[in-house]
């Protein structure tokens, strides 16, 4: 069985691949949802992902269905101790923004729909500039002091914001971001290599990429002339477009013949070998899309693979 990795200072376990739970409740709905957690925890997977605010994106949905029926899974299958739960607050149309108050709120009615009196990861989904990061750490840290979250960590926080957020933490000794969800990818590098990719090294974060399959780009699935049902065609066929695109298909590829596997396992492979990554997320609607995934936490790529495909980004 795949070895767990520690989650940077964090204090937890994780496997190298985090289940996005974005389709839970979207694309997938209670029945399919079940069958992608049971085949994902069966393969050894205990890392799962969301948000309060998924799917409130639908007509007809408010937010926090995703976490709905992650913690209906949990009580079914009675393994949340097994399981690291990770979720993000701030984007619930109830609970917008970054203020103690609302970060207090948000946190419990996570806490409710999941059906659970701990989070082991809890996320600032989106930075609230209006609100002083003092305010926000506080907060956060007192969640940790009541035993309502374990681990705190950040998703889209500039640089700037992330140190400032840490250096107040560490002067006041109180709990400090530990994990950092950036969007990065084969095609999506420069969002976060430079300095905030530096910040989370200096500081020792570990880093849990979003859109590590570029929206289902990277899954090879999007080629010239070929027609894909998913709702995120337009995102992902808009690669196909840049150069960058079609040299990273032809390097993956390259890789993927080489290994006799699939695209997705080997640009998840590539994520999860940068520095600070230790889990890279994807998310799956279908137990059949899972193999692809699970496959790279068991996949070592060459350092000439590694190159070509590094290269291949630039």
């Amino acid at each position: 069985m795949t070895s767990l990795r520690p989650l940077g200072t964090s204090g937890l376990d994780v496997f190298p691949l985090a289940l996005g739970g974005n389709v839970f409740g979207w694309t997938a709905d209670r029945s399919a949802t079940f069958a992608v957690l049971d085949a994902y925890a069966a393969a050894g997977g205990n890392f799962v992902d969301t948000a309060d605010a998924y799917s409130a994106w639908l007509e007809g949905h408010r937010g926090g269905e995703s976490e709905t029926l992650i913690g209906q899974w949990l009580t079914a299958r009675g393994n949340r101790s097994d399981i690291v739960v990770a979720t993000k607050g701030g984007s619930h149309p109830d609970y917008q923004g970054l203020s103690a108050t609302t970060i207090k709120a948000a946190a419990e009615a996570s806490l409710k729909r999941l059906n659970t009196d701990h989070i082991d990861l809890y996320y600032t989904h989106f930075d609230d500039p209006s609100v002083p990061v003092e305010e926000i750490v506080t907060a956060l840290d007192g969640l940790v002091r009541a035993g309502k979250i374990r681990a705190v960590g950040a998703s889209n926080l500039t640089p700037e914001r992330l140190q400032e957020s840490l250096d107040f933490a560490d002067r006041e000794g109180l709990t400090r971001y530990t994990v950092l969800q950036p969007q990065y990818n084969l095609v999506s590098r420069d969002t976060y290599e430079g300095p905030l990719q530096d910040t989370a090294a200096r500081a020792g974060i570990a880093a849990v990429p979003y859109f590590g399959l570029a929206a289902g780009f990277l899954t090879g699935k999007y080629r010239p002339g070929a027609t894909v049902d998913s709702v995120r065609s337009g995102t992902a066929a808009a690669h196909l477009d840049t150069e960058r695109g079609q040299r990273v298909l032809a390097a993956l590829d390259t890789v993927a013949g080489d290994r006799g596997t699939d695209l997705a396992a080997v640009a998840l492979a590539w994520l999860a070998s940068r520095p600070t990554v230790t889990a890279p997320l994807a998310s799956a609607r279908t137990t059949e899309q899972l193999p692809a995934l699970l496959a790279m936490a068991d996949l070592d790529l060459t350092g000439e693979d590694l190159t070509l495909l590094t290269e291949a980004s630039a």
